[in-house]
């Protein structure tokens, strides 16, 4: 949350393109003359203090898609156009537990099946707050973590941070969240999955001490070469 607060403090990593889940709406964001504003911004929420913001600092323009499902809460489908290469973005952040049976992985996989012509369709990333990892497995619930992962790598789109690391799922030495931003109590949350189109560069985790002053999350960060 509060975004215009922190801003300053990712901006540093020359982003692109930004997913800030719990974004406020753009009509609060009110940066100093001194922090760059984005070229282009799409908002998605119900609560103007808590949606999910896509945010450009480049030349990467975004278009809603007309497929996108209301209903599906915080998984927007976006057109990303403009840059080095169009591609199309999955902006994620899994919450809403009033979906009986399908909450958090669950409503990811839910979208999964509505988006599925989207995967198939050219380049796609999915990135964002998943609150999702294998550790919370339920075996008997339709999509859980395990099965999302699966059924993304069949269509040959895998996770940045776990090629980069060479991590399982699972298993992951760099966490992207810290519960009551609690050092000792560690969780990987975030991800950004890619398609095959694109070639991975690099992938960073940001520290505990570092961001703990800014959120109970920490960024991830994947850059691409497109050329």
């Amino acid at each position: 949350m509060a975004f215009r607060k922190k801003a300053e403090a990712i901006l540093k990593y020359k982003p692109d393109i930004l997913v800030v889940p719990e974004c406020e709406h753009p009509d609060k964001l009110k940066f100093p003359s001194t922090i760059p504003c984005p070229k282009d911004i799409l908002w998605i929420g119900n609560n103007r203090n808590k949606g999910i913001g896509i945010f450009s600092y480049s030349n990467y323009r975004f278009d809603l898609l007309r497929c996108h499902n209301p209903a599906l809460k915080l998984i927007i489908p976006v057109s990303i156009t403009g840059g080095d290469m169009d591609f199309t973005l999955l902006a994620i952040w899994a919450n809403h537990p009033e979906d009986k049976g399908f909450v958090y992985v669950g409503k990811i996989w839910k979208a999964l099946q509505h988006y599925r012509r989207l995967l198939l369709a050219g380049p796609v990333i999915l990135a964002g707050d998943f609150n999702s990892n294998k550790i919370f497995n339920k075996p008997k619930r339709e999509g859980n973590h395990s099965t999302v992962v699966e059924y993304l790598e069949q269509k040959r789109i895998y996770s940045c941070y776990h090629q980069h690391f060479k991590q399982e799922q699972g298993k992951e030495r760099h966490p992207t969240h810290y519960l009551y931003r609690h050092k000792d109590k560690p969780y990987h949350l975030d991800y950004c999955f890619a398609s095959d189109h694109f070639k991975l560069k690099t992938v960073k985790v940001g520290g505990h001490n570092k961001w703990n002053q800014y959120s109970d999350h920490v960024p991830l960060m994947a850059t691409f070469a497109l050329a």
